[in-house]
């Protein structure tokens, strides 16, 4: 009796379809349902017929690419690891081709299976000599805590793991590539480069010219490109990889998502996220004991966060000593019912004193309003943003003081530069391990144009595009918002659902008003 199920065919979004070597060795499994047996009894014996119906489960895998896919004839080898003493009692040393990563894990019944990208980790097979390998590191954009536990861990994972020595370190960003600015990077060199704030190789904003930088990587010979930076960075490495692929070059491009403001779309968050909560608290602290050690204290702390207020969000939450948190995508009012000033000389009426956090990128139209702006530009293409901090503060002076004719005591404490210059905490050291591992494991399997980041605790390789697509911003409309408001008891600036969702679709287009390379 013959009870083989048919697979349905796979629904890949991505336009990179998996290469001819691996169709045969994936086989994913689809459910299958309406299995009805049909029972009939002949000669004492029982003949159970199953009608079958293929059925859509919705499972689509948004795969990247591969260097046999415009390289098909590329050899492939025994994965080093095989005889590694650190992988040797491993239960399980290599990822499965059929491992995948769901997006979406919250599901109901009957949902469809939904997007799924394809798990990190080492593979069986490899597509670089290791003796063959020439890999550079490059750092773009702003500092973020963990880069140099990212570029340190790349170094060590190359070396120790797969035996590649001849490693580039390309200094000060994109431009690094066309200057000839480079250092020899090895264990050694990198030994203690985590103890640090910053970056080792050093950085810039903009200075991408893609035929440039292909030009470079051609003439010297690299072979696999490891590329830090945040979501305009990525832009870049996905123009890299293309004019690669263009090129027909076997060179690997693989993104590591860098951005305090954790603003990076689809991974769960990004790295330097949790050390930048962690030290906006200090500033919180002493916002806090400065204002309850006056009469009428009030105490504005401004954190990072220019499209994406997750660092305002998760540090006053962490705190407990914040009244009122102000971020880009929930626009707030002064005056009036409700509004700013009212909640403050409220809450001096009920504890004497009053700590405000707000996001850099909040408040802008307020603050181009008064001061009559025009809108700027950095080097990125990133709009320059008004300082919120001191336009807030005098704003609540002038009201107080001269309006109310009420003695206040203001704080004001601005630790922007501290917070992204620390080196990264614990936590982020073993988050910045792994993607620097996965994206090793990656390279080294042949992958490119792909960035690394966990998708719901697990580390997967995702399509560039896929992350570069929109900025991740806090959803006012969320339960972590609401866990906020619920904390702080501070008005929603809000009067209706519907206002919700009509000023959230406004600001979410002002957001993605950004340009490229950051």
């Amino acid at each position: 009796m013959d009870l083989a199920i048919p697979s349905p065919p796979f629904l890949f979004k991505s336009q990179n379809l998996l290469r001819p070597s691996l169709l045969h060795s994936l086989n994913f499994e689809s459910r299958v349902s309406a299995k009805r047996p049909l029972i009939s009894r002949q000669n004492s014996r029982i003949r159970a017929q199953f009608l079958e119906q293929k059925v859509d489960d919705g499972f689509v895998l948004e795969d990247v690419p591969h260097l046999t896919n415009f390289l098909p004839d590329l050899p492939s080898y025994p994965n080093p690891l095989q005889k590694s003493q650190a992988y040797a009692i491993v239960k399980k040393t290599f990822v499965s081709p059929e491992d995948v990563v769901a997006k979406t894990i919250v599901v109901q019944k009957d949902s469809p299976r939904g997007v799924h990208f394809r798990r990190a980790g080492p593979r069986e097979k490899v597509y670089f000599k290791s003796d063959e390998v020439r890999a550079c590191i490059v750092t773009c954009g702003g500092l973020c805590p963990g880069i140099n536990t990212v570029i340190r861990e790349i170094v060590c994972g190359l070396n120790y793991m797969y035996g590649v020595s001849d490693i580039l370190g390309i200094e000060g960003g994109y431009r690094g590539f066309y200057s000839k600015n480079t250092l020899t990077l090895t264990p050694k060199v990198v030994n203690d480069i985590h103890k640090r704030g910053g970056t080792f190789l050093r950085t810039s904003r903009g200075g991408h010219d893609t035929q440039k930088i292909v030009d470079n990587i051609q003439d010297r010979g690299i072979n696999q490109v490891y590329i830090i930076g945040g979501d305009g960075t990525q832009r870049g490495a996905a123009l890299v990889y293309k004019e690669v692929e263009k090129r027909g070059l076997p060179v690997a491009v693989a993104g590591i998502p860098k951005t305090i403001d954790n603003d990076i779309a689809v991974i769960d968050k990004s790295f330097g996220f949790d050390t930048g909560v962690e030290e906006a608290q200090r500033a919180i602290n002493a916002a806090h004991v400065e204002v309850e050690s006056v009469e009428n204290g009030i105490g504005i702390v401004k954190l990072m966060g220019r499209y994406s207020g997750f660092i305002a969000m998760f540090a006053t939450l962490a705190s407990r000593d914040v009244d009122c948190c102000l971020i880009p995508e929930s626009p707030f009012y002064l005056e009036g019912r409700d509004g700013l000033f009212e909640f403050i000389e409220l809450r001096l009426k009920e504890n004497g004193h009053v700590v405000i956090v707000v996001a850099e990128g909040a408040g802008q139209e307020y603050v181009a309003q008064s001061m009559l702006a025009s809108e700027q530009k950095d080097e990125s293409g990133n709009r320059l943003l008004l300082d919120i901090g001191p336009w807030l503060s005098q704003k609540i002076k002038d009201h107080f003081t001269k309006d109310n004719k009420m003695l206040i005591n203001l704080k004001y404490i601005d630790p922007t530069y501290m917070i992204r210059a620390v080196p990264s905490n614990a936590s982020d050291n073993i988050y910045c391990t792994l993607l620097a591992q996965s994206a090793v494991h990656g390279a080294m399997a042949g992958y490119t144009g792909f960035t690394v980041g966990p998708v719901n605790s697990r580390h997967a390789y995702i399509p560039i595009d896929r992350v570069t697509e929109r900025t991740n911003t806090v959803k006012l409309t969320d339960r972590m918002w609401a866990r906020l408001l619920a904390s702080t008891n501070q008005p929603s600036f809000f009067s209706s659902d519907e206002s919700v969702q009509e000023v959230t679709g406004e600001t979410i287009d002002m957001i993605n008003k950004k340009s490229t390379f950051t």
